[in-house]
């Protein structure tokens, strides 16, 4: 007979320790569950309502409009082209540009549309500056993601 050098039980998890006591407390679980049902019962009655969005910015009327296509050479490289086809960039790392460029591919790609057509960046008389597609519901307000980014597209379409 062979003695086992190793004579520990085989380890298999367990939800309670060996002193019976739960891992993660009862009252933690149940809040977690309130929450997550709170919040489900707070967006049904928002819907269900019809109540207005409230993050949605201010209107403002449009100063000025450029129409430029991006397109995605791959992962992180964009080619902005203006409204005549002309080279605006050429970017290897196109950082928040290829960001904004990967959203409206993958939005016209769902809705079946070209992913290299048009789109709109719009500057409103407040200051703010948007990516609007006319094709499908995709709209970014590019002041919302900080002046760093903003000032990526502003350099693009040389404003201010």
């Amino acid at each position: 007979m062979t003695i086992n050098p190793n004579p520990q039980k085989p380890f298999s998890p367990k939800f309670k320790r060996d002193d019976a006591n739960d891992m993660i407390p009862i009252g933690l679980v149940r809040a977690m569950f309130a929450l997550a049902l709170a919040t489900l019962a707070l967006v049904t009655y928002a819907s269900v309502t019809g109540r207005e969005k409230a993050a949605i910015p201010a209107p403002a009327p449009v100063v000025q409009t450029w129409t430029i296509s991006l397109l995605g050479n791959d992962a992180q490289s964009v080619t902005v082209l203006d409204s005549d086809g002309n080279l605006l960039a050429d970017m290897a790392h196109g950082g928040f540009v290829t960001v904004i460029q990967n959203g409206l591919m993958t939005m016209r790609r769902r809705h079946g549309i070209d992913p290299s057509l048009p789109l709109q960046i719009v500057q409103f008389e407040n200051g703010r500056l948007a990516a609007i597609d006319p094709l499908t519901d995709y709209r970014v307000e590019l002041t919302q993601f900080g002046s760093d980014n903003q000032a990526a597209f502003e350099r693009l379409l040389n404003i201010k």
